[in-house]
């Protein structure tokens, strides 16, 4: 039958579940709702709730069921997707487990990630996210050096097959987007156009809690497919979209009213209940998931293990990945709120297993001492498995007390900051500033020149180090030798127990963002316990006053005692019958042969007496000490350079660093950005601080994975105790999605 005039044409769909292509015959005004409506057959009691349209050759959800096809750009010759929005994922956990689960694919990753995490009992999901397994071809090359994955062939019902266009791992522009410009703006002013695409920095210092007033720019096209003038988009797209996103129809609502009833799973695991499960892992993983784990071995590898992380503001389904394939969780974000032994049981374990796995796959570097340590820890939770632990799971009682308990640990801490900490004389006052001195040796290096340490009277008082050649000098209130102000400057310790040797070193920044290197030696454990702690909190802003010091100096010695040998095991175990790879990485293993196993067993007799819980959570502890802890590393290039160069992004600064060693060349602390702007075109990006703008491009990754990573911290630094801990995705969208 020929239709002449009435401005119809054939839509073809292929339906998933029943493996065949219905041809509608439609208009353009016809919206997405109503082409799902018309595939439904009435008389069939399927539940059609959890389906959608997903359109192949634009890599595309067709999700605004309000939409016409005019709108979304359909025409005679597309193809569509009927098919369901959750599907099962293979799911690698931190622990090398791999779990079977029902994820939303047509979800913006990070919701996602999100309703994966509630269903598996972890806590703060947005501290996770999920990345693409890696290969060791991964770290040969650059990203933009990689040949791109192809997606394997769609069948389509129809007897042809489309190729999907390949999607490169990372890509934040999806296949849709009409405008690759972006914008250039700051807090300081209105936003001028320009090739950056802005993401601004909310008001405050500290991070601390969440601020109104991001920039926010009107746009006469929000779904950036009419017009066609291709001028800039901001930031605030994100906020646009959010308040201008059209409703579901009612017609639709009562097609898909499964997946927005809370009576769906938003996902579902294969081991049955995961709180049970996930809490404990096996002491060994299968060897296939070991083998698999790549291994790197300079820091340019490192950095290009960065590659895969999705990216949270496109659907899982958008980035390439389909139906059964396999999907790494991971903690991304090395800040981790509120680790709560009572809720947080699987939480606790999971970032447990991604600690042990980063050591012994020789992802972040350790001593001796501390690798013997580490094993020690392990060994002690492998044989507390074994053991029947005290029920330590939430019962109703502690439910309803978990407020009161907040609101008691509220008031200690009101408590202390009003009376100041219980570290020295007169913690009472609170207008007394407290102050540490001693005698410790002092070394700031030189080019050619051999002079060593020299011992000086140290006077540290509200972020400030002093040094004087005498006590006397001291009280007499002579000019101090060398002035240090330690806010903003890196802190690395360098402790060797055998040798007696405990000295900081701290990288002081001076103008310019450059880091000058100075060293100091104390002479023993409890001298340097006090004075690490004092950097520690004074290279955050945060004096001796702060209430945190107390608890710093005890970690810090907790940390040592840990990693003094015993006389003799504690336990009675054949050292030749265990396996020294399961404890320690390769190159200790290598280096200590028959001996490792030994020095472990001693070392254990420090931790043999830890509970499972305990032992999981001095594990981490103990890595979070460890100076490369939380630095996520990518291979860049600053504008106008041509070499490579090594850029870390940590909790709360970006640094420069040595590509070779990985010594801290200048850094940049997040409390002094005004914005960090993202040219989508060329794939470079311009972070603003105070005076300075620094320009690169990134090598290891695609651009969007450093944006996401900064905005990211920004977003888990507003959390706190104080404030709602509901979690606000539009938020972490505006910080990290870009333009979109």
């Amino acid at each position: 039958m020929i239709h002449v005039g009435d401005n119809t044409w054939n839509l073809k769909v292929f339906i998933t579940d029943l493996q065949v292509t219905k041809t509608l015959r439609v208009r353009g005004d016809l919206h997405i709702g109503g082409v799902m409506l018309r595939l439904v057959d009435p008389e069939n009691p399927k539940d059609w709730s959890d389906h959608a349209l997903w359109w192949p050759v634009r890599n595309q959800w067709l999700t605004r069921t309000k939409s016409t096809l005019d709108q979304v750009g359909l025409h005679a010759d597309a193809l569509l997707h009927f098919t369901p929005m959750h599907k099962t994922l293979r799911v690698q956990m931190p622990d090398l487990r791999y779990l079977d689960c029902r994820v939303d694919f047509s979800i913006k990753t990070f919701g996602a990630v999100v309703a994966l995490c509630k269903d598996l009992g972890i806590r703060h999901p947005e501290e996770l996210s999920l990345c693409k397994p890696l290969e060791p071809m991964h770290l040969k090359k650059n990203y933009a050096d990689l040949a791109k994955k192809k997606i394997p062939i769609e069948h389509n019902g129809s007897g042809r097959d489309y190729i999907q266009p390949a999607v490169d791992t990372n890509t934040f522009i999806p296949v849709t987007a009409h405008n690759l410009n972006g914008s250039n703006g700051s807090l300081d002013g209105p936003m001028n156009h320009g090739p950056f695409s802005c993401a601004p920095v909310p008001h405050s210092n500290s991070f601390s809690t969440p601020k109104q007033g991001l920039q926010s720019t009107p746009i006469s096209s929000p779904t950036g497919v009419s017009g066609g003038s291709r001028s800039t988009i901001w930031i605030s797209y994100v906020e646009h979209l959010i308040n201008g996103q059209q409703m579901y129809g009612l017609l639709f609502q009562t097609l898909r009213h499964g997946h927005a009833s809370s009576g769906f799973s938003e996902s579902s695991s294969s081991i049955g209940d995961p709180a049970d499960n996930l809490a404990y892992s096996p002491c060994a993983p299968s060897p296939e998931a070991r083998s698999r784990l790549v291994k790197p071995k300079t820091l340019i590898e490192r950095a290009r293990m960065n590659i895969g992380w999705l990216d949270s503001s496109l659907s899982i389904m958008e980035q390439g990945i389909r139906e059964f394939e396999t999907l790494c969780l991971r903690f991304k974000y090395y800040t981790f709120f509120d680790l709560n032994p009572k809720y947080d049981q699987v939480r606790i374990n999971q970032l447990y297993e991604q600690a042990k796995w980063q050591l012994l796959n020789e992802e972040i570097d350790c001593t001796e001492e501390e690798m013997l340590m580490f094993g020690a820890l392990q060994l002690q939770v492998n044989l507390q498995n074994e053991i029947p632990q005290p029920d330590s799971g939430i019962d109703t009682s502690s439910l309803d007390n978990a407020a009161d308990d907040d609101v008691d640990a509220a008031l200690r801490e009101l408590q202390i900051t009003l009376e100041g900490p219980s570290n020295g004389v007169n913690a009472g006052d609170i207008t007394h500033i407290p102050e540490l001195t001693d005698y410790l040796r002092f070394l700031k290096p030189k080019k050619f020149t051999l002079k060593g340490y020299k011992r000086y009277w140290f006077t540290y008082k509200d972020l400030h180090l002093h040094l004087y050649k005498s006590r006397e000098d001291a009280r007499a209130n002579n000019a101090p030798q060398v002035t240090i102000n330690l806010r903003g400057c890196e802190v690395t310790p360098e402790v060797n127990l055998s040798q007696k040797k405990f000295n900081i070193k701290l990288e002081v920044p001076l103008e310019q963002s450059i880091n000058s290197e100075m060293w100091i030696r104390c002479d023993n454990e409890e001298q340097y316990a006090k004075w690490m702690a004092a950097c520690r909190l004074a290279s955050k802003g945060r004096s001796l006053a702060d209430s945190s010091y107390d608890s710093e100096v005890a970690s810090i010695r907790s940390f040592l005692s840990m990693q003094k040998p015993a006389q003799a095991p504690a336990i009675n175990i054949n050292p030749s019958a265990m396996d020294p790879n399961e404890y320690l990485a390769p190159r200790y293993s290598k280096k200590l042969k028959s001996k490792g196993i030994m020095r472990m067993l001693e070392a254990h007799a420090n931790v043999k007496d830890l509970p499972l819980i305990e032992a999981k959570l001095s594990y981490i502890r103990a890595w979070q000490s460890l100076p490369e802890f939380g630095v996520t590393l990518f291979v860049i290039k600053f504008d106008g350079h041509k070499k490579e160069e090594l850029l870390g992004v940590a909790s709360n600064r970006i640094m420069k660093m040595d590509i070779t060693t990985g010594d801290h060349l200048k850094t940049w602390r997040y409390n002094t950005m005004k914005a960090w702007n993202v040219n989508w075109e060329i794939r470079c990006m311009m972070v603003q601080f105070q005076g300075e703008s620094v320009v690169f491009s990134c090598l290891s990754a695609d651009c969007k994975v450093i944006h996401e990573f900064i905005g990211g911290y920004i977003f888990m630094s507003m959390r706190s105790k104080e404030t709602n801990q509901t979690l606000n995705e539009e938020l972490y969208h505006k910080l990290t999605g870009g333009w979109n």
